[in-house]
């Protein structure tokens, strides 16, 4: 990846406050944001409760770590790119084998055009996942029409340790990770077979994401270490696959390498859903790492590219800010980053509201004092404060209560048979356990009017996501809508609740 030469000056802070204040605006919630150009470090954020050294789940950007592994192998002639698929894995291969899969190669693969449309082991995740690559009915020639395809990687992440005999990250951090300073806590998921998830399974740091843009941006080459041949990685970064047709946004409209995006600006991508990034510019010598969650958020990602294309790149040398000034812009952007948190969610709707709502402070680090109890009479909170809902018995929650205080707030429920407490901060996000999963995460609430109270969970562990609660308050009785934005688990926070009041177990009237 050649660049042009340096002439090392930093980013201006007043570009990069820009750049915090453009993606407040989008209320994505962001969780860090790592900007670095000339290989040195110009912004290091994390929004709290997200914090340094955290493991995080990085979705896709394992696809590039599978890629690397596959380069490496290729390299050391274990393997080759224009080899079929089938010669590696004759244990899946019989004779109705369709010629479609028996002619695709680990290039077809790398690129996106394997010959299925979509991601195999979907199907029927009881099946064996790897084998379904082999199994499904393939849609297309092989070759010829980008498709994203997560059982293309998976196959290929189980190719490199069936020929390394040990997890693809282990191998990985052995040829070249460790070198760069990898974390060792880090690992992949596994599929309910024992294979790696190379498509998405990467647990790592977001420090982790900044050696590995590095890497990319000096070409393979670390510490006078040459750890992956220049001309591999060249070749991976380029572009491969037109993805026009199939890319959801314009950011991704650009094209695809060999699990590696094309980018505007032409910038090289390592993406993971719902916002983990890695975007290497060349010519700016710029790299910018995200870690957020825009699942569930139409086009958001394509928000993160707008804000580094409209507010980075053209302020990268600003002229202006020297002296007190600069001084005073580095002061006001330390305390900035001090402060930041992911949004509680009386900050991202208080604005158009048509409940009336007092503006919320969007971090515990901003106290302020509270000019509305949140159990007041314009709302239903302290009518139904710690009241016991039975609910239906068709449902797998069996009963819950809202109990709420001036600051934080306890959603009480029974979820077969387990008794379970999710807390959220009413002005502020909170940090947690959800419950039975026992994942980290944040909460907060709010009303939306005087009957409607609304409850969001930030998953942040081996599940990335979102739960959403919303209760609406009758004079005996609940309705409760749920839904969740995350891949794979939380089913049963999806649809509608229904209960009343439970006589037996009713508290008393707070107003006596």
């Amino acid at each position: 990846m050649n660049t042009p030469p340096s002439n090392k000056k930093g980013i201006p802070p007043k570009t990069l406050l820009a750049l915090l204040d453009r993606l407040k605006q989008t209320h994505i919630p962001m969780h860090s944001l790592h900007v670095i150009q000339h290989g040195m470090p110009q912004l290091e954020a994390y929004y709290a409760p997200c914090r340094k050294g955290a493991l995080h789940r990085m979705f896709s950007i394992s696809k590039s770590l599978t890629a690397l592994a596959v380069l490496k192998l290729h390299e050391t002639g274990s393997i080759s790119l224009d080899a079929p698929v089938c010669q590696y894995f004759p244990e899946y291969v019989n004779a109705g084998t369709h010629p479609w899969i028996r002619e695709t190669t680990l290039r077809d693969m790398l690129m996106m055009r394997s010959c299925h449309a979509s991601t195999t082991y979907k199907f029927d995740k009881s099946q064996d996942w790897v084998e379904s690559f082999f199994t499904v009915a393939p849609t297309h020639k092989p070759g010829t029409v980008f498709h994203y395809d997560t059982s293309a990687s998976h196959t290929l992440c189980a190719l490199a340790e069936k020929l390394t005999g040990r997890p693809m990250l282990d191998y990985l951090k052995d040829v070249m990770l460790r070198e760069i300073g990898w974390s060792e806590e880090s690992y992949m998921l596994t599929d309910p077979f024992g294979h790696s998830m190379g498509g998405s399974g990467l647990m790592a740091t977001a420090e982790d994401l900044v050696l590995l843009g590095k890497f990319l941006m000096q070409d393979g080459f670390w510490d006078g270490k040459q750890l992956l041949p220049r001309e591999l990685l060249t070749d991976a970064l380029a572009w491969h696959s037109a993805t026009a047709v199939t890319g959801p946004i314009t950011g991704e409209c650009q094209g695809y390498g060999y699990f590696f995006w094309r980018g505007e600006q032409d910038a090289r991508i390592c993406y993971g859903m719902g916002g983990q990034l890695i975007l290497c510019y060349p010519a700016q010598e710029l790299l910018v790492v995200t870690t957020a969650d825009t699942q569930g958020m139409n086009g958001a990602n394509q928000l993160i590219y707008d804000a580094i294309r409209q507010i980075l790149l053209p302020g990268l040398e600003n002229p202006e800010g020297i002296g007190n000034t600069l001084y005073a812009d580095r002061e006001t952007l330390r305390q900035k980053v001090s402060r930041l948190c992911i949004e509680p969610l009386a900050s991202v709707y208080s604005q158009g509201c048509s409940y009336p709502l007092r503006s919320a402070s969007p971090c515990p680090a901003e106290e302020t004092t509270l000019s509305v109890n949140f159990l007041d009479a314009r709302t239903d909170g302290a009518r139904i404060q710690g009241q016991i809902y039975k609910l239906q018995e068709n449902s797998a929650f069996s009963d819950l209560s809202l109990e709420l205080s001036e600051r934080e707030g306890t959603l009480r429920y029974t979820l077969n048979g387990t008794a379970c407490r999710l807390s959220f901060g009413l002005e502020r996000v909170i940090p947690g356990q959800f419950p039975v999963y026992n994942m980290f995460c944040a909460s907060s609430g709010m009303w939306l009017d005087e009957h409607t109270f609304y409850i969001r969970t930030h998953l942040l562990d081996t599940s990335v996501g979102s739960i959403h609660i919303q209760l609406y308050f009758g004079e005996q009785d609940v309705t409760v809508f749920m839904k969740k934005q995350e891949e794979n688990l939380f089913g049963e926070y999806s649809g509608h609740l229904y209960g009343t009041l439970d006589v037996k177990k009713r508290q008393p009237d707070p107003k006596g």
